[in-house]
């Protein structure tokens, strides 16, 4: 694989909006199968530096806090440890970007120091929940938190295999010198345990008469946009309302062959970079990674699959506008998981036509309050369901028109008395999920390509985002925000 390719899986860490699969798909390289020298080679599994490097990162990690930071948090005992265990677990004050990005980062992590010393899928998920269990109870004097004990291991494992199986296609032990160097350098930006372990097992260096992927090259598509982006048009249209749009997209495997029998075989993987006024740069991550699938129909005409899925969803935004003086919406869900089904017709040979749909169970979610403002909490906690849907149209890979739906409704049940003030809550203390409330939150865009190029897509989209929130206390809220861009996209790949 060409060097050049490579570094857009780079990319997708550092400048990444999307949808969840493509209207138009072009895969970067020919598919391989993986040797069965390099199964037999990174599968023996490996648990001291496995535990060592969850274990080295936790205290690191506390060191760096109590000593570098000074943090009255990391201020340790075996009096605080021993609360710790008396007083259990509750929901903590943690901002959005903490508890639903940043918790499940670290989750990937751990995942990944099992995971590239021979672990497998789930094996890897235990590192992630052993790794999160050590550092509330044992490294912070605050009591623990139930969002983290859920967000960290199970958004770890998504994120984590993710990056896993990214740095899989740039990894290469048959190269040397700069180009090696170069390969070893961006696996470690992406997966930085991964990294840490093949330099302590000497992988990073060792030359192979084979390349040490462990799943060979999959059928991968990647394209890239940039662009205008325009948000909620209150105020002066120059002000806040414009900004600048960074996009990625990225599909692994082929949704339409249910053959794979490996967890994440098939994903899906979304994320925003946006350079906007007052909105935060990293607004959107979207993964649907496949557990298991079946083919249910696999004919000339058409293809009907179902599959068992994992959902990793964050969107994020702030105050964007003087005159509404509005939030737009900050959602988030790291633990939810359901089924899907994908649908495609073969009878045509210039037209294609595909659609998806999913139905899940949110474990754990978090969905922007009017009321709960805590410490560094504006948005409430809950579990609920969720539901998605695509379609996507084409002809001749030349236009396309995709349309994508995404719903969800969370509960948040455990609240704080009628008439409380918020005001004297103390830090950390209040355990509460948030508003005793109900909320829904919808996205849906239309987009629309128009290929000007060889490789060149001209890109708009249109999304709406809906929020509606029921209070036990106080009057129900409902918010509407738009959002338009403008982008040119580059497809990856040979030509159609």
């Amino acid at each position: 694989m060409k060097l050049k390719v490579l570094s857009f899986f780079v990319f997708l860490l550092l400048a990444t909006t999307v949808q969840a699969q493509f209207v138009m798909r072009r895969p970067v390289v020919n598919p391989q199968p993986a040797d069965s020298a390099d199964l037999v080679h990174y599968s023996k599994k490996r648990f001291w530096p496995a535990a060592s490097l969850v274990f080295g990162m936790n205290m690191g990690v506390w060191a760096f806090d109590r000593y570098a930071l000074n943090a009255d948090f990391a201020r340790i005992s075996m009096h605080t440890i021993k609360d710790n265990f008396k007083n259990g677990f509750e929901w903590d004050n943690d901002q959005m970007g903490t508890n639903m990005f940043l918790h499940p980062y670290h989750g990937n992590l751990y995942y990944n120091s099992a995971r590239s010393n021979g672990y497998n899928f789930w094996e890897s998920g235990a590192f992630a929940l052993s790794g999160s269990a050590m550092w509330e109870l044992f490294m912070e004097n605050e009591k623990p938190s139930i969002n983290d004990i859920i967000a960290t291991p199970v958004g770890g494992v998504a994120i984590g295999e993710v990056f896993y199986r990214t740095t899989d296609m740039i990894l290469d032990d048959t190269r040397r010198g700069r180009n090696r160097l170069w390969r070893e350098t961006a696996a470690f930006i992406i997966a930085p345990t991964r990294g840490l372990s093949r330099i302590i097992s000497g992988d990073a260096w060792k030359v192979r008469p084979t390349s040490g992927r462990q799943f060979g090259i999959p059928d991968v598509s990647v394209e890239v946009s940039a662009g205008v982006r325009i948000l909620e048009l209150e105020d002066n249209i120059f002000d806040k309302g414009v900004g600048a749009s960074t996009s990625i997209n990225i599909e692994y495997g082929d949704k339409f062959d249910n053959e794979a029998t490996k967890p994440y075989d098939y994903f899906s993987f979304r994320a925003n970079l946006n350079v906007q006024a007052s909105q935060p740069v990293l607004g959107q991550i979207n993964i649907i990674g496949q557990l298991w699938g079946v083919d249910a129909i696999d004919s000339q005409k058409h293809y009907l699959g179902f599959g068992f899925y994992q959902h990793f969803d964050y969107y994020d935004s702030d105050t964007i506008s003087n005159v509404s003086n509005k939030t737009p919406y900050k959602f988030g869900t790291p633990a939810s998981f359901g089924i899907g089904m994908y649908h495609k017709n073969r009878e045509f040979t210039k037209w294609s036509f595909d659609s998806y749909a999913h139905f899940n169970g949110i474990l754990l979610g978090a969905s922007l309050s009017d009321h709960y403002l805590v410490d560094k909490r504006n948005y409430n906690l809950g579990s609920g369901f969720g539901w998605k849907a695509g379609i996507n149209i084409a002809y001749k890979n030349k236009i396309g028109l995709s349309w994508w739906y995404e719903g969800y409704r969370l509960f948040t049940w455990k609240g704080y008395p009628d008439g409380y003030d918020l005001s004297t809550a103390l830090n950390n203390r209040l355990n509460s999920q948030g508003d005793k409330s109900n909320a829904t939150f919808n996205t849906s865009s239309i987009r629309l390509d128009l290929k000007i190029g060889r490789h060149l897509y001209l890109t708009g989209i249109a999304s709406g985002y809906r929020r509606s929130t029921h209070y036990k206390y106080y009057n129900d809220v409902y918010s509407v925000t738009g959002e338009g861009k403008l982008m040119l996209t580059y497809k990856f790949g040979a030509d159609n």
